[in-house]
């Protein structure tokens, strides 16, 4: 799971760890990023885009967030996003809580990768249409097992894409049972506090 998150970061260095093409984009960098607010993606146009983190469909009582890697393609509501509108979301460290025994209170943990400034989590996005008949983007991000170091935190976590699968996961061109299969645990170790 990965119920928020951090982009601690500068343009500049979006800008070079990702090869944009936008010569310029304004953002502000979040210490905490909550589900619901608007937060920027890589899409596969090679440019970040403000994006509002959660799908809305009719069925839903609350905004999804996430969407398991394993069962993307069989899902309805997340099949067509990912085969047709995936995205990059570029992180610095995410949350997430880990029961304490015999409490009911959770110690919130900040996982980093280890040696990698900013990773980039799977995220997909669809459009809605509000009541005014305006349309807006939103993303999830996708999520799958946890690794050794994270599974005594919780049993799931982001999908952290490998730096060298990242042109292929946006390249929308790229067969998605194909990109599917870049969507593992992550091996890199984890910087946990």
């Amino acid at each position: 799971m990965c119920g928020r998150y951090g982009l601690t970061v500068s343009f500049k260095e979006l800008k070079e760890r990702y090869e944009l093409l936008d010569d310029e984009y304004s953002f502000e960098e979040k210490g905490e990023i909550f589900p619901t607010t608007e937060n920027i993606v890589l899409l596969p146009n090679r440019r970040l885009h403000p994006v509002k983190w959660g799908f809305e469909p009719s069925f839903a009582k609350r905004p999804l967030i996430n969407a398991r890697a394993e069962s993307v393609l069989e899902k309805k509501t997340f099949k067509e996003p990912f085969a047709q509108k995936r995205c990059i979301v570029p992180a610095t460290y995410f949350f997430e809580w880990q029961p304490i025994e015999g409490q009911k209170k959770k110690d919130k943990k900040k996982i980093a990768v280890k040696d990698v400034p900013i990773f980039s989590m799977a995220g997909i996005c669809e459009r809605y249409t509000d009541e005014n008949g305006d349309s807006y983007l939103t993303y999830a991000i996708l999520t799958t097992d946890a690794n050794d170091q994270m599974r005594p935190i919780h049993d799931r976590m982001p999908v952290i894409l490998n730096p060298e699968d990242e042109k292929s996961y946006l390249d929308l061109e790229t067969d998605p049972e194909e990109v599917q299969k870049m969507l593992m645990t992550t091996n890199k170790e984890l910087n946990i506090q």
